[in-house]
């Protein structure tokens, strides 16, 4: 009698265990048939700790696949009641996938999770690219960071150890930027950089996360060594240049300026930014010579003609008070310095009529004109720019 109860107990006990992994079998059934909802509603308690019965499943390596079959197909779906099952159903796939190589310590299931993550990467990526084009930028980063999460697991990695996928570390660096999470953007665009992935322009974009986030000696450094391995590029030097000139390190400027030119001599505004710092300088004539260059380079280029305007005007203005400083009785020789100084007005014309032409609404170059017209005795045209003014 004893051996009868004792058999009989083993086979209830078998029996509540087959009758819980039926239960994966059933939702794995019922998501193959498309009948998603049932599915869903049979998986979850046999992953549930507070349900009793999920002891025989939750250990399962199958459930949890099972589970994450399921979810991907969630998100496949295109019947908007299926979706409502879950916000993030690629998340919990992930996530049931993981569980299930977790748990799968006799590698009985290994081959086929891993089939389904390879192809789960085409889920995250339609996703991600979605999410960026809807201006979700940390779903978008969540989404390639999963797809790297998934490219690092050992039984995806061991047919290619070596592989890695620069488009997708390069997009979640795009996509951390797009954020504001700096941090993470000078982390991907770095790990981009570091196999030569979009070449100089991500040495730039690096460059920019750290000056995004308040570090320019770091974002200097980093231009530094994409100067370095791209020497030729002039995205990477104009970045430089800015930097120095916006620490009135105008001699650093200036050496990488002359190396600009000297890769692009018809660039305007390479001579534009050297004529600037040659005022800077105050060697004026240089910086007259460098904004001719630029006006030849360019002569649809407002700032250089506003620039070399303003020079010949301000040497006007200097000059007239040269004339201010002759004594009251040398009459004659007051008015020779004052004509001295018409001579530089009349020189600044032209290149501040060439900014009105340009921009017809700017008030820096009417209150010029309107000085200069006056200056030169030039009424009618003074009176125009006057009208302009609303004066």
């Amino acid at each position: 009698m004893k051996r009868t109860i004792i058999l009989l107990t083993l086979i209830f006990a078998v029996t509540a265990v087959f009758a819980q992994k039926g239960k994966v079998t059933s939702a794995q059934n019922l998501k193959d048939t498309g009948k998603l909802d049932k599915a869903f509603e049979t998986i979850e308690p046999t992953i549930d700790p507070a349900n009793e019965k999920s002891e025989k499943t939750i250990g399962w390596p199958k459930t949890w696949e099972v589970r994450g079959e399921i979810f991907q197909a969630i998100f496949q779906s295109e019947d908007e009641n299926i979706k409502k099952l879950s916000d993030d159903p690629l998340t919990e796939a992930l996530y049931s996938y993981k569980k299930a190589l977790e748990l799968d310590e006799k590698d009985k299931f290994g081959k086929s999770v891993k089939i389904k993550l390879t192809l789960m990467t085409n889920d995250l990526t339609n996703q991600a690219v979605e999410a960026f084009n809807n201006e979700d930028y940390k779903g978008a980063l969540k989404s390639f960071e999963q797809i790297m999460d998934i490219n690092s697991i050992d039984i995806v990695k061991v047919d290619n150890p070596d592989a890695v996928d620069t488009v997708i570390i390069f997009n979640a660096g795009l996509a951390a930027y797009n954020s504001e999470d700096y941090d993470k953007a000078i982390k991907y665009y770095g790990e981009a950089a570091t196999h030569g992935y979009n070449g100089a322009r991500t040495f730039s974009l690096i460059a920019n996360s750290h000056q995004l986030n308040k570090d320019t000696l770091a974002a200097l450094e980093v231009l530094k060594e994409g100067f370095e391995k791209y020497p030729t590029d002039n995205g990477v030097l104009t970045s430089m240049i800015q930097i120095y000139l916006d620490l009135n390190k105008t001699e650093d400027a200036m050496k990488y300026l002359e190396m600009a030119i000297e890769q692009d001599p018809n660039n305007s505004t390479y001579h534009f930014a050297q004529g600037t710092l040659y005022e800077k300088l105050n060697n004026e004539e240089k910086a007259i010579e460098t904004y001719e260059k630029a006006i030849a380079a360019d002569g649809e280029f407002f700032n250089s003609h506003y620039n070399l305007g303003a020079l010949y005007y301000n040497k006007g203005v200097k000059q007239i008070e040269v004339a201010n400083t002759v004594a009251p009785n040398e009459n004659e020789k007051y008015e020779a310095e004052l004509k001295k100084a018409d001579i530089w007005f009349e020189k600044a014309i032209p290149f501040m009529e060439k900014c009105q032409e340009l921009n017809a609404e700017d008030e820096m170059t009417l209150e010029s004109l309107k000085n200069l017209y006056y200056r030169l005795k030039m009424m009618d045209k003074y009176n125009v720019i006057l009208e302009k003014l609303g004066q």
